[in-house]
């Protein structure tokens, strides 16, 4: 059996990785980040990268380490239920609730919106969104070589568009640096670190951790140091092309305000910036390339999400998940971008913590022998923090509980409350786990 990887393999994945990470939907949040946060791009952007990139890259290389086969096995190390239920929301979060619908808005917003007068906006929406999603439907429906042609020729020219464009920013940019605006006033790192929630990849990262682990098992590897090895290089390569990328559209964003000023949503920028530079034919060119990137993305996201509730739901085909997912998005997708961003945002503030504190936690399983009390205690002290940042989030907060965590929580009005709760729920959960006499096989059966 074949237990050795070539270089020319992890190229390969590190790129695949890349290209997984790099939706569409990824373009809009470090332009937009770039134009509120102004000069300080550079420190928004350094908080941005823990969670935009390092996350979702060691959530990947968790994956690796822990040799679950899903997301659904990895979770179940804190109880089946929360296993089942944190699995569900994921695949709706990064499926028809935000990603997909975002995807349908993304193109909307690059390739269409440009081209029409703002009063045919609405309906404009609704007529795109009604014909993208009914392709994607097609396309999920019948597993074609279209798709796998557009990833494989599509990624490499929106990518080389994209190079030309930002070198070009980089080099002749289109004005000096404004003032921050907002939260980049005074918070620019922390801002930057919560911006990173909203490309929802460290929930898509294990899904496409499963799919690297899977493409280096179709090689003949089973050996887990070399799994491990090998997910850490291909996930070192993508990592530097997401930073390249990401501090170049940031830069951009950050330089485009003295001609553009301050606009609604990333997607607005992208456009604008390509009109600048390369006149309406670039911005028609990017919308195309982008807008065909986003069914590439919507395709997989259907597939998947339909392929994992027919699994959980048999009675329930394929085929009519695909049908539900796509009618569900393309009606979400008519809330518009900037409404869907402003939506998602409140529910990725309060599971993504659960998230980084599961992703965390695999790396020590070992450390405390996989008691599921450390999972538990860990992720429900989490649990209760997020969900009130999430409320903060929505314009919800209780005044009394914001007081009482702000006082005694560090780091709970920059939305990072939830790690001293985290830390905690651990250090309890290893002193029960030394005095409870029942054996790890035991435990497993009974569960809290």
């Amino acid at each position: 059996m074949n237990q050795k990887i070539s270089t020319s393999y992890i190229i390969v994945l590190g790129l695949m990785l890349f290209a997984l990470f790099f939706g569409a939907g990824n373009l809009i949040f470090p332009i937009m980040m770039g134009q509120e946060a102004g000069a300080n791009i550079w420190v928004a952007m350094a908080g941005f990268v823990i969670t935009g990139i390092g996350l979702p890259i060691l959530t990947v290389i968790s994956l690796g380490y822990s040799g679950e086969s899903d997301i659904q096995s990895l979770a179940n190390r804190v109880h089946p239920w929360f296993g089942l239920i944190f699995s569900i929301i994921l695949y709706l979060a990064i499926g028809p609730l935000f990603a997909i619908p975002r995807a349908g808005t993304v193109s909307f917003e690059i390739g269409i919106r440009p081209l029409i007068p703002e009063s045919w906006d609405t309906m404009g929406l609704f007529i795109f969104s009604i014909l993208f999603f009914l392709v994607a439907t097609l396309l999920s429906l019948n597993s074609s070589k279209i798709v796998d042609i557009l990833g494989k020729y599509l990624t490499p020219i929106k990518i080389s568009f994209l190079s030309i464009l930002v070198i070009v920013a980089i080099f002749k940019p289109l004005g000096v640096l404004q003032k921050p605006i907002g939260e980049y006033t005074n918070n620019s790192f922390f801002s930057g670190f919560s911006e990173g929630y909203l490309t929802m990849d460290v929930l898509a990262a294990f899904v496409f951790g499963i799919i690297i682990i899977n493409s280096l098992r179709s090689k003949g590897v089973e050996s887990g140091k070399v799994i491990l090895v090998s997910t850490l290089k291909a996930g070192l390569i993508a990592a530097i092309l997401l930073a390249f990328f990401y501090s170049a559209l940031a830069y951009m964003g950050a330089s485009s305000v003295s001609k553009l000023g301050i606009l609604d949503n990333g997607g607005s920028v992208l456009a604008g910036v390509a009109n600048l530079y390369f006149g309406s034919f670039g911005g028609v060119i990017l919308g195309a390339l982008i807008t065909m990137a986003c069914m590439t993305t919507s395709v997989g996201l259907i597939s998947s999400c339909a392929t994992y509730f027919n699994k959980i739901l048999p009675k329930v085909s394929y085929r009519s998940f695909v049908i539900i997912f796509a009618i569900f998005s393309a009606a979400v997708a008519n809330f518009g971008l900037s409404h869907l961003i402003s939506i998602s945002t409140p529910v990725l503030t309060a599971i993504y913590p659960l998230a980084i504190v599961l992703l965390l936690l695999t790396f020590f399983h070992n450390t405390f022998n996989g008691k599921k009390i450390v999972y538990q205690l860990s992720m429900l002290f989490t649990f209760i923090v997020s969900v009130f940042d999430g409320l903060n989030a929505a314009g919800l907060g209780i005044k009394p509980v914001d007081q009482l965590f702000s006082s005694i929580l560090p780091l709970y009005e920059v939305g990072l409350g939830w790690l001293l709760p985290a830390v905690i729920g651990v250090i309890l959960g290893i002193i029960i786990g030394l005095f409870n006499p029942i054996g790890k096989e035991k435990e497993e059966e009974q569960l809290i």
